[in-house]
């Protein structure tokens, strides 16, 4: 039985990824093993679900007709078995997360590590991408993203409830320079531009008392890494933009100086998010449950 769901989840996955390799890490497998499952179905049932090539994956008519009535089938049967490790005594099992690279870090060490402390039975799996992903074609239980980010669709639980971005320089690189006191003074420095994953260049985004600005700021050096940017601020190399918590420190020691503090205000912060219409497991209940804890303290601390 459990080779069997086994070669019905391989084939589930190449069908949504139109990749023998990317099913293959979707199911943590090595693609020989996965292609092994797929043959082996197919080979039982003496019908062929793909026509392959060395660089493409294609669905047969009688894969599609094949897929469009197991899909719904083993969803059904993996939520049966969601719903029996629900009334265990205890979350067991695996739980897979998406986040953004930042968001990964600052969820980490205060959720995550949390988490598995207290449920020693639990995994998760923490994958960080520069791009938004869709959880569910992707096969994530959950997401971790800031607000704005998180789909309407979605369910989501505050993380924080506040976060704001810092834009920051090293005391090497100020002196003998003047400050920014607008948005559009960082037209006059050295700043250290950030490329998204899908090419495009930041453009860094302000706001005071209701007027929102974006500047396409220019800058000798460009990367496409936050933690890069940071360390090249601290080396002296220009003016960056980032998020305050990974500066906090930096700028409490002096090794960097913020600027432009009453162009970023606070804003909404992450959240953890999941499909609303499916049902929700033992793991992920109890991590929604943990997050909720965590707020409820923090917003405890805050009032005190």
């Amino acid at each position: 039985m459990q080779q069997d769901f086994l070669q019905l989840r391989a084939v589930i996955a190449v069908a949504r990824r139109g990749s023998f390799r990317a099913a293959a890490e979707a199911l943590d497998l090595s693609p020989t093993a996965l292609s092994r499952a797929v043959a082996a179905i197919e080979e039982r049932m003496r019908v062929k679900l793909f026509d392959r090539t060395t660089r493409t994956v294609a669905m047969t008519e009688a894969g599609r007709r094949f897929i469009a009535k197991v899909e719904p089938a083993l969803a059904e049967i993996s939520l049966a078995m969601d719903v029996a490790n629900a009334s265990g005594e205890a979350p067991a099992g695996t739980l897979r997360l998406n986040a953004a690279e930042g968001a990964a870090r600052m969820f980490l060490a205060p959720v995550v590590l949390e988490f598995l402390d207290r449920y020693p039975d639990m995994h998760v799996e923490l994958i960080s991408e520069g791009s938004l992903v869709d959880i569910v074609a992707g096969g994530f239980d959950a997401g971790i993203r800031f607000f704005e980010a998180v789909p309407r669709d979605m369910i989501s639980v505050p993380i924080e409830s506040e976060h704001s971005m810092a834009v920051v320089a090293s005391p090497a690189y100020l002196s003998g320079r003047v400050e920014p006191r607008t948005p559009g003074d960082l037209l006059k420095h050295d700043c250290i531009r950030i490329r998204h994953p899908s090419g495009v260049l930041y453009r860094w985004e302000f706001s005071k008392r209701g007027r929102d600005e974006r500047v396409d700021v220019s800058g000798r050096l460009t990367v496409n890494n936050y933690n890069v940017a940071i360390d090249a601020a601290l080396a002296g190399a220009g003016v960056t933009y980032t998020s305050h918590y990974f500066v906090r420190d930096h700028i409490a020691s002096g090794r960097l100086v913020r600027v432009l503090e009453d162009w970023t205000p606070p804003f909404e912060g992450l959240h953890l998010y999941y499909p609303k219409h499916r049902h929700k497991k033992a793991g992920l209940r109890a991590l929604v449950e943990l997050v909720r804890e965590r707020s409820r303290a923090l917003a405890y601390d805050n009032r005190g």
